[in-house]
């Protein structure tokens, strides 16, 4: 069988679930298994609560794998339970399951009920013995046996051992391609960030727009620790929410793993196409909400501001005016994201989530929009010559001519990018820079979108 290749807009059909109890060691096998540190790893037991998920290609044939939360025994706490409910889920999803468990450690009571949760899905199951890290350690492995399990895999997913057998095992259980079927080549989903401040509702927005409980919510500060990418398709649309971590600020970090956790949201909103930025509105915007929209804005992404828990301020009478209120007052504190709509929401109850669509739909309109030569060339001499501008070092800025830049067609949402060629573009100051980007959205608003200026310089040509 010869090894199929995959394009980044491909995306294999077959899955595998890796399912355990807290820390046996899950993210190391997911991390091994998509040759990437994807999933956080930490010896403190629970880090991985949503389900989180990879692609495998270290095979002949690529599968999806999803890396689940460790599921706790009798006397579970209410977030352990959702933790369960999104095992479970996974499980249903499914084709192949890997049942890890702690060689070191040995059997255990909660084991032996996963045995039981897995055994009763029906689907084909390889029971892998983690931890054997060393020779000496491979009879461990046979106080397992008891399970019953057809399929036995002794691994160390932290140094490797055993994983190219894992692969070959699994490669066997996944169900076959359709001779003559091609796997569907789908369009790259649009990649949408939902960032903001621990608790401010991010993965609620995720299970109104999914409507399940597919991300874990709780009243737990902190609860998502790892940027999740959840596919969701909306008629012929598809996209990919990324739910992150609550970015603190840094010297409030009370553990290593939130560090890490927040080091993944920031990447994530670079990685994005898109980011949604979460806004309790019955605390305003935060000095920690500015920070994270500088975060944006340095990354220079489509934007859409939430004002989220909306329920709870919302008054009996005058809707519209607090509404009013709300949006200046946002404008005001986040100046700098002036480009990005804001919707004022409840997650909770639903009430103007299904208007997140309408304006991501907005913005992309606005990407695909350009500004004639001619038309920009006017608009821009005529700002000049209203506000001409400032003196630095005894010299002008001069504007000779502008156009709009092809830009980066293979970004999903790509801003629009003026090319400005000018006598010397230092003397473009920052304030004024905005002045023109203003003059520019009069004429094409690009709402949600940053508007990117280049300079460039060019002598200025003497009449004689």
């Amino acid at each position: 069988m010869r090894k199929r290749t995959y394009t980044e807009t491909e995306r294999p059909t077959a899955n595998v679930a890796i399912v355990g109890r807290p820390n046996v060691g899950k993210s190391a096998l997911f991390n091994r298994l998509v040759k990437k540190s994807t999933a956080i790893v930490h010896d403190q037991p629970g880090i991985t609560r949503d389900r989180i998920s990879g692609v495998c290609t270290r095979g002949l044939r690529p599968f999806n794998v999803w890396d689940t939360g460790g599921v706790a025994g009798a006397g579970e706490s209410e977030l352990s339970r959702q933790v369960r409910q999104v095992v479970e889920e996974a499980i249903r999803e499914s084709d192949v399951l890997l049942f890890v468990v702690d060689a070191k450690q040995g059997l255990s009571p909660i084991d032996q009920e996963l045995a039981r949760m897995v055994r009763k899905s029906r689907k084909p199951v390889i029971l892998t013995i983690n931890k054997i890290d060393e020779p000496m350690h491979e009879d461990l492995a046979a106080d397992f046996a008891a399970f019953g399990f057809a399929t036995a895999i002794p691994i160390s997913a932290a140094h490797g051992r055993g994983i190219s057998d894992l692969l070959e095992h699994i490669e066997q259980l996944l169900p076959a391609e359709k001779e003559g079927e091609a796997m569907p080549l789908e369009a790259r989903p649009l990649a949408v960030a939902v960032v903001g401040r621990p608790n401010a509702g991010k993965s609620s927005l995720i299970n109104a727009v999914l409507q399940s409980d597919r991300a874990i919510v709780s009243e737990i500060p902190g609860t998502t620790r790892d940027a999740v990418d959840i596919v969701y398709a909306r008629g012929e649309e598809r996209f990919m929410f990324i739910d992150t971590a609550g970015i603190r600020r840094r010297g409030q970090h009370s553990t290593p793993v939130e560090v890490f956790s927040v080091m993944r949201a920031e990447r994530s909103i670079r990685r994005a196409d898109l980011c949604i930025l979460m806004v309790d509105v019955t605390s305003g915007v935060t000095a920690q909400d500015k920070r994270i929209a500088g975060l944006i804005q340095e990354a220079r992404k489509a934007c859409i501001i939430i004002l989220n828990k909306w329920d709870l301020v919302k008054p009996k009478r005058e809707v519209r005016e607090a509404m009013t209120e709300l949006i200046e007052e946002t404008r005001r504190r986040a100046f700098f994201l002036g480009y990005a709509p804001i919707l004022i929401a409840s997650a909770t109850t639903g009430e103007n989530v299904e208007r997140l669509f309408a304006l991501i739909a907005k913005i992309q309109q606005a990407s695909k929009l350009r500004i004639g030569t001619g038309v920009l060339n006017r608009v821009l001499r005529a700002a000049l010559d209203a506000n001409p501008p400032p003196m630095v070092s005894g010299r002008r800025l001069k504007l000779f001519y502008a156009t709009q830049s092809s830009g980066t067609p293979e970004r999903a949402l790509p801003p629009p990018e003026f090319v400005f060629f000018v006598n010397e573009p230092k003397l473009l100051s920052e304030t004024y820079g905005r002045y023109l980007e203003a003059r520019v959205r009069d004429c094409q608003p690009y709402p949600g979108l940053p508007v990117l200026v280049t300079c460039r310089p060019r002598k200025e040509t003497r009449k004689q």
